[in-house]
């Protein structure tokens, strides 16, 4: 049987070219994303192939490459910035005698060391026990190191499938844990309906800058960095100065391109927060030379979540950093729909107070008495 590689900081980057328009943009995220987990990048080896190798991802030569990079630069890990599957993965371990993981798997173990609220550690734990699934293969991954093996076993079990019977028993037990989660925030967003509270959630690719405009619109003091994922568990505040309603404001997880698929699985509790808005402020990194990609990779994940339908008002942030005036643009209904500002100095934020009065009005109904 074969022992995994043990865990280490030191790593190789690898990310070949496979002709995807966005492949510089693609291993410049990859680099933010290892920085933002704690990983000393000590190398990044490039490549071009037309397809993936359906045995190691990578060709025997570029194997070979990866591994001179591994020994010259003392590595411990190898991260692929692309999905492996469970085999390419087994086999790219043999091959480079270290721990080897992919995209997926380095931004499952960011969220792990974000998570703070037992809501969000619930969520984390059953992604990565849900990706941990798809990996379980056999004389490689053993859950009995983890939780105590002896005795555990049924008889006539084999390893592999005594992990996954422990796995699945994991998995129902965090579900139905979030299922109350989810039943409480059900409980909440009813209270808010009926007192006649206007919703609205921040959603953006992740780094964009929502907790600081959370910050400055609530007068709260979320965690802010300038790192990806800095925000994960979700923070809901009233909004206070805006006359007429009454209106809470909500900071989620940040978006980002390829999100793998157990996370928006794992995190409907928090994204339902976004589902359930009535209204969206799309937080956009206005100095960003990616900005078109990251403003359609959230809309792909608002889509996928069923959050598509929500107004969506664009807030170009950031603005502090180029050249761009604070503005505000109008659709062809007369509704603030784009708008620039920065969060960090508050230029433009009155543009953005003004529109979120203009949208909680425009909702209330003719008999809803207004909120002194």
């Amino acid at each position: 049987m074969l022992e995994r590689p043990g865990s280490g900081a030191e790593a190789v980057l690898v990310a070949l070219d496979l002709g995807e328009p966005d492949y510089a943009e693609s291993l410049e995220e990859l680099q933010l994303l290892a920085r933002s987990g704690g990983v000393d990048v000590r190398a990044v080896v490039r490549g071009r192939r037309d397809r993936p190798d359906p045995a190691l991802f990578a060709g025997k030569g570029k194997v070979e490459e990866i591994a001179q990079a591994v020994r010259d630069a003392g590595a411990s890990v190898v991260i692929f910035n692309h999905a492996l599957s469970p085999i390419q993965e087994r086999n790219l371990e043999r091959q480079l005698s270290c721990r080897v993981i992919d995209r997926t798997s380095l931004i499952l173990d960011i969220f792990a060391q974000r998570a703070r609220s037992h809501e969000g550690k619930l969520q984390v734990e059953l992604a990565q026990l849900e990706h941990l699934s798809t990996r379980l293969v056999r004389g490689w991954t053993h859950l009995e190191r983890q939780r105590g093996g002896i005795g555990m076993r049924g008889p006539g079990e084999t390893q592999l499938e005594t992990d996954r019977r422990l796995l699945g028993k994991r998995v129902k037990v965090l579900k139905e844990k979030l299922a109350k989660v989810r039943a409480q925030h059900a409980t909440q967003r009813r209270s808010r309906s009926r007192a006649h509270v206007f919703s609205i959630s921040l959603v953006g690719y992740t780094n964009a800058g929502k907790s600081t405009l959370f910050n400055r619109l609530a007068k709260a003091d979320a965690y802010a960095a300038d790192q990806l994922f800095a925000t994960l568990d979700t923070t809901t505040r009233r909004l206070g100065g805006i006359e007429g309603a009454s209106v809470v404001i909500s900071d989620t997880v940040g978006f980002i391109r390829h999100l793998p698929h157990t996370l928006v699985d794992a995190f409907q509790a928090t994204l339902e927060e976004t589902v359930q808005a009535d209204l969206l402020l799309h937080v956009i990194d206005a100095g960003s030379p990616d900005r078109d990609a990251q403003i359609a990779a959230v809309n792909s994940v608002l889509a996928e979540i069923g959050a598509a339908k929500v107004p969506q008002i664009m807030v170009f942030n950031k603005i502090d950093r180029t050249a761009l005036p604070a503005r505000a643009e109008r659709d062809e209904y007369a509704r603030i729909s784009r708008l620039w500002l920065s969060a960090l100095t508050g230029v433009g934020v009155d543009l953005l107070r003004t529109a979120i009065r203009e949208y909680a009005l425009d909702a209330r109904s003719p008999s809803e008495p207004a909120v002194a």
